[in-house]
């Protein structure tokens, strides 16, 4: 497989030109990439209006992935303003209602383009989830379609989440045909997917729009990302997924990340399914000795390790400071859960480092603190209204009572606790308190 951009800018990049175009460094600088870091010269084609060296790279993504692919450098927070503006722009053009079902673990990134786009939303809640997961299941997505008033134009859920909770999407999608609504899903720690033994890509699975970002899981830079449209849902659309796009992204994408995405295409095309499976097996070995030792694992995505630290005798913080002393760094960690991302070019060192470290980790009695629970919290004002209200921010002993107006978060990973335009309870506050959250930014009266 060719690599149109990479091959374009490498070459540009070796030729001793008089740069008298962006950017500033004029391809000089201390990190050693600048002279391959250019602008839309002439033959470098432009991201939202492709039909050269971009088209090309993004036709071989498409060829790979079966389905409509389109280049991201902002990762999935671009994808997901874009598909929304897609489904919203196909419900006013058929007539549709323009609400959508939402599984409550949304990324902020949804929140605020739900309030750009002004798009109503009706959450979806899983059975004894924490905030982090919402395991939404094909009985409980049709018990919620049945009991709806008015259908929705579509389903939003985001699979896998960031612990590593993997959804049924092939019998989610089936329930979102039988009652004729899109299908939805933010894929963004899933872009290897495609890669495993039995596909489990949403696009596969029968959704109609996902996004991925490339980034997190494949040898990409940080910001490279795919919005996937299916090719039957691509044929329904009036609107370029290209303008959905640029409505939203930056006029200056970056060609690195582009080049980077580029080059992904020639290793994903090539051994890079066996390359996965091999990865895996040593990672389910991993796991199973650590089960094995003590360690309680939740989740069931193949490339995520995620630990629920507090059965082993330890919070979340304590453990991570602890690996961070033996060199180990992980993706994430609250109170309860410590995660760990790994891909193939972790490689099987990485893991055989990995697993050292914890077996070193002595085990203590159990901890037995929880999350406090949160019951449903009460929407007063729409998503859209509360975000742009005049604000005030305040300790969050002084919010009970009181409207969120903008998603009250740490990152990673960015799932809001309490939703733009809810009331703040008492029990909120000690959710907040619990993560380590001291200020929210509420509607001022």
């Amino acid at each position: 497989m060719n690599t149109p951009i990479y091959t374009f800018i490498k070459k540009y990049g070796e030729e001793n030109k008089l740069r008298l175009h962006m950017p500033g460094h004029k391809g000089e600088g201390s990190l050693g990439v600048e002279k391959y870091d250019i602008t839309e010269v002439d033959g470098a084609d432009s991201l939202y209006n492709a039909s050269g060296i971009i088209a090309e790279s993004e036709s071989n993504a498409s060829g790979i992935f079966g389905s409509k692919t389109y280049y991201s450098t902002e990762g999935s927070s671009l994808s997901i303003r874009a598909m929304l503006y897609l489904v919203l722009n196909y419900a006013k053009e058929n007539g549709e209602n323009s609400w959508i079902f939402a599984g409550r673990n949304a990324h902020k990134s949804f929140i605020s383009a739900v309030a750009l786009l002004d798009i109503k939303i009706k959450w979806l809640y899983g059975e004894n989830d924490g905030y982090l997961s919402c395991k939404i299941t094909p009985q409980s997505l049709e018990n919620a379609l049945q009991k709806a008033k008015r259908k929705p134009v579509a389903v939003y859920l985001t699979s896998p989440d960031y612990l590593g909770n993997v959804l049924d999407i092939e019998n989610i999608s089936k329930v979102c045909k039988k009652y004729g609504v899109l299908l939805l899903v933010d894929n963004a720690h899933g872009g290897y997917l495609k890669f495993l033994e039995k596909s489990l890509f949403p696009i596969d699975l029968g959704a109609d729009v996902c996004c991925s970002s490339a980034h997190k899981t494949l040898p990409v830079l940080t910001g490279g990302g795919y919005l996937h449209i299916s090719n039957e849902f691509f044929n329904r659309l009036s609107v370029n997924p290209k303008d959905a796009l640029s409505l939203f992204g930056s006029t200056s994408p970056s060609y690195l990340i582009m080049a980077s995405l580029d080059l992904a295409n020639l290793e994903l095309s090539q051994n890079y399914r066996q390359k996965l499976a091999t990865f895996i097996n040593a990672v389910d070995g991993i796991k199973k000795e650590l089960i094995e030792s003590g360690y309680a694992l939740i989740g069931n995505e193949p490339l995520k390790i995620t630990l629920s630290v507090k059965s082993y005798g330890y919070d979340g913080y304590e453990f991570n400071e602890i690996l961070k002393e033996k060199g180990v760094i992980s993706e994430f960690y609250d109170p309860d859960f410590v995660c760990f991302m790994v891909t193939p070019n972790t490689g099987n060192g990485g893991l055989l480092t990995l697993k050292k470290v914890l077996l070193s980790i002595p085990r203590k009695e159990a901890k037995t603190e929880k999350m406090p629970t949160l019951s449903t919290p009460k929407r007063v004002m729409g998503i859209r209204k509360a975000l742009f209200s005049v604000t005030e921010e305040l300790k969050v002993e002084d919010c009970v009572g009181k409207i969120l107006a903008s998603p009250t978060v740490f990152c990673p990973p960015a799932v809001p606790i309490v939703s733009c335009g809810e009331i703040i309870t008492e029990n909120a506050v000690k959710v907040f308190k619990y993560y380590g959250i001291n200020t929210c930014v509420v509607v001022k009266k």
